[in-house]
């Protein structure tokens, strides 16, 4: 019996969401951490998943997308596994860019977040049409006030949740350069 090759679409992707860059071009911990988890999560899978690292250019240097591109090379990522989102400036544009990347998809999609906020990237990509799965959490570090970032997340996940459920009904998941918020009219 002959074994088929799977094909590029039947393969995992695994979303990672942003997190802050330093002034000078360096990745945070919290970026360093998710990138980690993201690239330990993809050596156990077969075949190799894409990885689709998202994030704009925040207050500091390069768009988070390309720093994690950078860690996910060095972690021995190949370049042809990498889909940059550098587009998304919050949880849900990313959410909705990531849609239209993904939109078809064959193959199991995982998002990767800090445990606090993956829950709320979840389930936005589930609203907006995209069977996402809880990947791993990276552990945080010492010190880490986890319970401010889950109070944070306490109104943002229910406000992003009923924003992508409007986009969806209005069959606005994403278009490239989209604003996250609701178009007028």
């Amino acid at each position: 019996m002959t074994r088929r090759r799977p094909s590029p679409r039947s393969r995992a992707a695994i979303v990672i969401f942003g997190a802050a860059v330093r002034p000078d071009g360096s990745p945070s911990q919290t970026l360093r951490r998710r990138v980690e988890a993201a690239a330990q999560f993809g050596k156990r899978l077969a075949p190799p998943p894409l990885f689709v690292p998202t994030g704009a250019r925040g207050r500091h240097g390069p768009t988070e997308a390309s720093v994690m591109a950078e860690l996910l090379a060095g972690h021995g990522v190949g370049r042809d596994a990498i889909l940059e989102e550098p587009t998304g400036t919050d949880t849900l544009s990313s959410a909705r860019a990531v849609a239209r990347l993904l939109r078809r998809w064959a193959g199991p999609i995982y998002a990767v977040s800090s445990g606090y906020h993956l829950p709320r990237c979840v389930t936005v990509l589930r609203l907006l049409g995209v069977a996402a799965r809880a990947g791993p959490s990276p552990r945080t570090g010492a010190g880490f006030p986890e319970w401010r970032w889950r109070l944070r997340e306490a109104p943002a996940l229910p406000y992003d949740a009923l924003l992508a459920a409007w986009h969806r009904l209005r069959g606005q998941v994403a278009e490239p350069g989209d604003a996250a918020g609701p178009r007028p009219g």
